[in-house]
């Protein structure tokens, strides 16, 4: 090689490791969106270790301290999709310090609070839509710009960021909860938030290079017009609907475990101990599950997650020993844990990448809103049933919907391969 070429592919090597796809940058990329995400998901699990303290403090009811609970996760659900919005127009860093100063805003708020309605204003504006809502799908999205080879591995570990907040927050919070009071520790909540989410932020400054065009992104964007032969409102549709459906089903022994266990005379203790099994092997799942997407695609993912989640609810229904039940909660985070991550997967695979924050977001969206309708339907049929034997069955059906949407969708995405 002459040397004038030779200096110029040395010169170029730098900024090939600190900008491209799969590069060592894109890693380091990688650590900091999930540490973002760990920190940032604080809102979603500080508002229920609070709950008691919150309820004792306004003297009102269970029923009304739960409100800001549930603002938060809406709040959170349609935040998404704007933060992806802003993510896809200016970047990553946009969002990232919306949120990093609404989180800190949105806790002293909350922590300042003289009035339930206040408290839950806090809690699903600033802390909900504008905070922790960008520290997932945003950072989801823009993830899946920067791995190719390895997307789904990508995504799944920093989709495990608000699994990881689940698992550290709550010890924490309660801690400062009873040495400090809730609105401390609400302060220094949000005072953390933003020292350590702004720097990261900025450590991600770089846009996403463009992508590397393979034979399979080649059919994603012959596609683009017309993915899997649908509009791309229609397939979103589709996912939407997928999403609710997945998510209803999936909520059932996420919401309802610990009371099932009282029902049962196990106690609450208990259940708060398999919900505690279910979540760290949901971790382990979303890992697991991203390696298999690099190697079978997003379709093929989210149909095994869901088969294999509509089986373990079916375990549900003849097994209700105490060891039974620890080792079908462990399975069942096993196997539903990588697909929500799925959806994003899909979404890169069937859309235009300049979409992919407010198509994600969307996606995650209905996955929330599954939560929030099957947390509350399995409730409600257990009202009518006095048992939670048709409740786990109801979940059972709505993953036979999910199966036959992603079934559907790949035996469609089949027959374009096939053409």
């Amino acid at each position: 090689m002459p040397r004038p070429q030779a200096a110029a592919a040395a010169a170029a090597a730098p900024h090939r490791a600190r900008g491209e796809v799969e590069s060592t940058y894109a890693w380091l990329r990688l650590v900091a969106a999930l540490v973002i995400s760990s920190i940032g998901g604080v809102g979603m699990w500080s508002v229920a270790v609070v709950l008691p303290a919150v309820q004792a403090e306004f003297g009102i009811a269970r029923s009304a301290a739960s409100l800001p609970y549930t603002v938060t996760m809406l709040g959170f659900g349609f935040g998404g999709i704007l933060m992806g919005k802003l993510s896809d127009r200016f970047g990553i860093v946009v969002p990232v310090v919306i949120g990093a100063v609404t989180l800190a805003a949105g806790f002293a708020a909350a922590g300042s609070a003289t009035s339930l309605w206040q408290f839950a204003a806090a809690q699903g504006l600033l802390i909900g839509l504008l905070g922790s809502s960008s520290s997932f799908a945003p950072l989801v999205a823009d993830t899946s710009l920067w791995f190719t080879r390895r997307r789904g591995i990508a995504v799944a570990i920093v989709a495990s960021g608000n699994y990881v907040a689940g698992a550290i927050w709550p010890p924490v919070i309660q801690h400062f909860v009873e040495t400090a009071g809730w609105r401390q520790a609400y302060m220094g909540v949000g005072l953390f938030c933003l020292v350590t989410m702004l720097p990261l932020a900025f450590a991600m400054r770089r846009r996403p290079p463009a992508l590397e065009v393979t034979p399979g992104a080649a059919r994603t964007a012959r596609w683009s017009e017309r993915p899997l032969g649908y509009s791309p409102a229609t397939l979103q549709w589709i996912l939407f609907a997928a999403g609710i459906a997945c998510c209803v089903a999936m909520s059932m022994p996420q919401v309802h475990i610990v009371a099932y266990c009282g029902d049962l005379g196990y106690g609450a203790a208990r259940g708060a101990e398999m919900l505690s099994v279910m979540l760290a092997a949901g971790v382990v799942s979303r890992l697991a599950s991203g390696w298999i997407s690099d190697r079978i695609g997003g379709l093929r993912t989210l149909l095994l997650g869901s088969t294999l989640q509509g089986f373990a609810l079916l375990l549900f229904l003849p097994f209700d020993g105490l060891v039974s039940l620890y080792l079908i909660s462990g399975l069942f985070g096993l196997v539903q844990g990588g697909i929500v991550p799925s959806y994003a997967i899909i979404v890169r695979e069937y859309f235009t990448p300049k979409e992919a924050g407010a198509r994600v977001g969307t996606v995650l969206l209905a996955t929330l809103l599954g939560m929030a309708l099957g947390g509350w339907l399995s409730g409600a049929i257990f009202d009518l049933t006095g048992s939670y034997k048709a409740a786990f069955a109801n979940g059972v059906a709505w993953s036979v919907i999910n199966v036959s949407i992603a079934a559907w969708l790949l035996r469609r995405a089949a027959r374009r391969v096939a053409a």
